[in-house]
């Protein structure tokens, strides 16, 4: 059997509350689990207090006999300690800007730094004759 700490979610409709809980992997996402073990409220500034609430005891007990974090609940519980961060890929190369669009950023920023240096040499010599 294999066990994941994964969110439960709660709530209406535009206002989500998550259960943090331990359950099989093959169970419903809202459905049977084994325990819970904590809550996120994502309405809930970032610093608040109560915007993930676990029981940390519990939380390592079952991260010491093989449980699995979800991504989101190890990025949770890595801010707080408990787990390392889970490694985020960069995005495809697939959706990457193709190579006429790449030319046309840097065209672009070129541009920018040209006029950027046209400005700063009439910026300097503007400065000392006024004084």
């Amino acid at each position: 059997m294999s066990v994941r700490i994964r969110l439960a979610r709660g709530g209406s409709k535009g206002a989500p509350f998550h259960k943090i809980v331990v359950a099989d992997q093959r169970a419903p996402r809202d459905g049977r689990f084994i325990e819970r073990v904590g809550s996120y409220n994502p309405l809930l500034p970032a610093e608040h207090a109560e915007r993930v609430v676990v029981k940390a005891d519990r939380i390592k007990y079952w991260l010491g006999v093989g449980a699995q974090p979800t991504e989101r609940v190890a990025k949770l519980l890595s801010k707080m300690g408990l787990c390392a961060a889970p490694v985020i890929n960069d995005r495809p190369k697939k959706s990457a800007p193709k190579a006429k669009a790449q030319e046309r950023a840097k065209a672009k920023a070129e541009a920018a730094a040209a006029a950027a240096e046209a400005a700063a040499p009439a910026a300097d010599s503007a400065e000392p004759a006024e004084a």
